[in-house]
């Protein structure tokens, strides 16, 4: 299937400054903005992949997969799903495209901690590439503006059925 890389661009700028009443909002328990880039992953693939455990799905709070809120279980599950979903590769900043993910280290931790999502490539440069992100919340906001440690951009190379 086709990843609708503007239906999820849609949605990002939707609700960048906002919640969407559907998911339960994070920002109160470690942050929100992995549960909002699996909104827009959403919103651009309409499929989830419900294996316990290891898939990517929310049905609740009580009721979700890990990588639908986990930076680094996000990571995981995209670029090893073989399943129902989006699959995405680890890309380099020039091959980004809207709607894609590019998660950032923020602090000196050896984990990844924020997942932005792309709603603008621009020339493949952190400061024309454009994402929207939550957590703090951030709509057209630069990558360069980040002060990050190290990124991951993830490429979505298309949605499994």
């Amino acid at each position: 299937m086709v990843y609708d890389r503007n239906a999820a661009v849609e949605y990002a700028n939707k609700w960048a400054y906002g919640r969407n009443p559907q998911f339960y909002d994070f920002s109160d328990l470690g942050g929100d903005c992995t549960n909002f880039a699996s909104q827009c992953l959403y919103a651009g693939s309409k499929v989830m992949n419900y294996t316990p455990v290891y898939g990517w799905y929310y049905i609740s709070l009580q009721n979700r997969a890990p990588s639908w809120t986990g930076v680094n279980e996000l990571y995981r599950f995209l670029v090893n799903n073989t399943g129902a979903g989006p699959r995405a590769v680890l890309t380099g900043l020039d091959e980004i495209e809207k709607g894609d993910i590019i998660q950032l280290r923020l602090t000196s931790a050896d984990k990844f901690d924020h997942s932005p999502v792309v709603t603008d490539a621009g020339d493949g440069t952190p400061e024309t590439i454009i994402v929207a992100a939550h957590s703090i919340d951030s709509k057209c906001r630069p990558l360069s503006s980040y002060r990050y440690r190290e990124l991951r951009p993830l490429h979505i190379v298309g949605v499994n059925g």
